[in-house]
C-alpha cells in the first residue's frame, strides 16, 4: 500500500499485530530523533530500541523516510484538529480569534522541529508536507462544500497550500514569530482565503460581505 494511499492512514486497515508493530517502531524512532537529527538514526538502532528484527522492519516500511513520514502522522491530525476546534456549536461562522489549540499545536510542533525540518521542506514540500496538504485540502474541501460555499476545491487548496507553505517556513526559521502571534496571523490569513471569493466568485461580494 503506497504512502499516498488514503487507506494507509487508517488504522482500521491493520490487524492489532500489524498495528502493535509499528506503533513500536514510531516511539523508537521518536526516542532515537530525541537527541539527534533523522540523517543520524539508523534502521539497526530502530530496531534494536523496538526489540523487532529488521527483516521485519522492512515488512512494513521501505526505509526510514517511510517510518518517519508514518510517526509524524499525529502531527497531521493535530494540525487539521487545531483549526477545526472552534468548531464546537451550530454556527458555522469561525470566529475573529483563533482557537487556543492552534497556539498549542504550534508550540508542541516547535519541540520537535529538528524532525519536522527533515520532513517538511521550506515551503511546504517534503514527505510530511505533502501528506499534510492533502489532508488539510480534504478537510476544508468537505466543510466548504457541506456549507454551500462557492469554489470547494479553490479555496481549499489555497488554505491548505497557505498553512503547510507557513508552518514549514516557520519550522525552517524563515517567520519569526512565537506560537500565539503565528497562530493569531495565520487564522486572520485563512480566514481571508476562505472570504476572498464570494457568492458570484469575484472580489466584488467579498467586499461587499
Amino acid at each position: 500500500m503506497s504512502p499516498e494511499d488514503p487507506r494507509a492512514d487508517d488504522p482500521r486497515t491493520e490487524d492489532p499485530r500489524t498495528a502493535r508493530t509499528k506503533g513500536r517502531l514510531r516511539e523508537s524512532l521518536l526516542a532515537e530523533c530525541a537527541d539527534r537529527p533523522l540523517a543520524e538514526v539508523s534502521v539497526s538502532a530502530v530496531v534494536r530500541r523496538a526489540g523487532i528484527g529488521r527483516a521485519t522492519f522492512y515488512l512494513h516500511y521501505e526505509d526510514l523516510t517511510a517510518l518517519a513520514v508514518d510517526a509524524c502522522a499525529d502531527v497531521v491530525h493535530a494540525a487539521v484538529d487545531a483549526l477545526h476546534a472552534w468548531q464546537t456549536g451550530p454556527s458555522p461562522l469561525p470566529p475573529a480569534r483563533p482557537p487556543a489549540a492552534l497556539a498549542e499545536f504550534l508550540a508542541e510542533a516547535a519541540d520537535r522541529a529538528p524532525l519536522y525540518r527533515t520532513l517538511l521542506l521550506p515551503g511546504g514540500g517534503g514527505p510530511l508536507g505533502r501528506r499534510l496538504h492533502r489532508e488539510l485540502r480534504a478537510r476544508a474541501r468537505a466543510e466548504r462544500a457541506a456549507v454551500g460555499a462557492p469554489h470547494p476545491e479553490l479555496v481549499a487548496s489555497a488554505v491548505a497550500a497557505a498553512f503547510t507553505g507557513v508552518l514549514a517556513d516557520w519550522l525552517h526559521e524563515d517567520i519569526r514569530a512565537d506560537p500565539e502571534t503565528l497562530a493569531d496571523h495565520l487564522w486572520r490569513l485563512l480566514l481571508a482565503l476562505h472570504r476572498a471569493i464570494g457568492t458570484d466568485g469575484g472580489p466584488k461580494a467579498a467586499r461587499t460581505r
